[in-house]
């Protein structure tokens, strides 16, 4: 009797698990997938163990101006005043602890993902020789920022197509101590800011690293064919910049002087995270700030998925963008990497307790300002205390 019964409980149960997966898969299918992701192969993340052992080193980091100021992405200093971009398209400065508007690229109203795009969105930023602002707004392209006046300049527009393809994502800048030339990154021509995930999931390949020459105002491309490339930094000696491509975790460089000039190479491979921006550290070397991680021991789901794209297509044609971010752990990683790519030195926040979404580490008198591109404040790291 017990196998019968069983029998018909293993019957009723599939047909019950088929009457439900079916319907499920066919209205799957028919649902449009807003990406068309291709498998990448990533190697097998590098162990958390050395420098890189989990600590909780950036659990030491004070909050400051905290709900004054949102998604501080990239930060400077002119002297000892602070200057960032904000989520609401605002470009500030932080003098003495207040807090003023200096300039904005786009206008209001901002907040919403529909927003964005006339809203601007200023993303990495750097100081000229002449002590003037250079931007990157994700949406409107390059500008110089005069921080006195306020008074803004536009270098290059995304209006303008370059070699015939569009910038969708200005991201990052370097320039350099001349200020002749600058190095930006265009993350992707078909993706924008506000669909950064889609273009991470996707792995698209066609972002770029660019040169705008302040001189002759001409833009060339250096190089193609990246997955969302990101943070850039110009070396010490100037005769190479690096690029973070953050959705294959490594770093690649380009020289853009001496016997390599014109050439690439890879800087750094397989990163424990995904690498956002990247900024000079005092001993000659850089900052990597992680914008996720890929832990290892543990589950790396973007690994997990590198290789599945019919998985992301379910994912994607089920949830939304807001909703998969939430499954992405809150786990912080920067690290300080060599002139020659290894790495000195992490420092951890494993539940982004204090500081979630690092976006970069900018070194500063004695001090790790770090940046993010959704935290309400901006944290400070006191280098030593760590």
């Amino acid at each position: 009797g017990s196998t019968y019964s069983s029998k018909v409980f293993r019957v009723t149960f599939l047909t019950l698990a088929a009457s439900l997966t079916v319907p499920l898969l066919g209205v799957t299918l028919l649902l449009d997938c807003p990406i068309d992701p291709q498998p990448i192969s990533l190697k097998e993340p590098p162990l958390l163990t050395g420098v890189l052992e989990p600590n909780t080193k950036l659990r030491k980091a004070e909050r400051l101006w905290e709900n004054q100021v949102v998604g501080p992405e990239s930060i400077v200093h002119i002297g000892d005043v602070l200057f960032t971009g904000t989520a609401d398209g605002k470009i500030i400065k932080i003098e003495n602890g207040e807090i003023q508007t200096i300039a904005r690229i786009g206008h209001g109203p901002c907040g919403t993902r529909e927003d964005e795009p006339a809203c601007g969105r200023p993303l990495g930023i750097r100081v000229g020789p002449n002590n003037t602002l250079f931007v990157a707004d994700a949406y409107y392209g390059l500008y110089e920022v005069n921080p006195g006046t306020g008074e803004t300049k536009m270098l290059v527009s995304t209006k303008t197509l370059i070699e015939g393809q569009k910038l969708s994502f200005v991201n990052d800048l370097t320039v350099t101590r001349d200020g002749r030339k600058i190095y930006f990154t265009d993350s992707s021509s078909k993706w924008q800011r506000r669909d950064y995930l889609f273009l991470i999931m996707e792995g698209t390949d066609d972002g770029r690293l660019l040169e705008y020459d302040t001189v002759t105002k001409e833009v060339k491309v250096l190089m193609v064919g990246l997955r969302f490339p990101n943070g850039v930094q110009l070396s010490p000696a100037e005769d190479f910049v690096l690029v973070q491509e953050t959705a294959m975790a490594r770093i690649r460089r380009y020289y853009v002087s001496g016997l390599m000039k014109g050439g690439a190479d890879m800087f750094v491979e397989n990163m424990p995270g995904l690498p956002d921006n990247i900024r000079l550290s005092s001993s000659g070397g850089y900052w990597v700030a992680m914008s996720a991680v890929r832990p290892n021991p543990g589950f790396s789901l973007l690994d997990f998925l590198s290789e599945k794209p019919w998985i992301k297509r379910m994912i994607f044609k089920l949830l939304s963008q807001e909703t998969v971010i939430k499954f992405v752990p809150k786990y912080s990683l920067v690290v300080e990497l060599s002139e020659t790519g290894s790495y000195r030195r992490s420092f951890h926040d494993p539940n982004g307790v204090t500081v979630a979404y690092v976006s970069e580490a900018h070194e500063h008198n004695g001090y790790l300002y770090l940046g993010s591109y959704q935290s309400p404040f901006i944290c400070r790291l006191n280098l030593q205390h760590v």
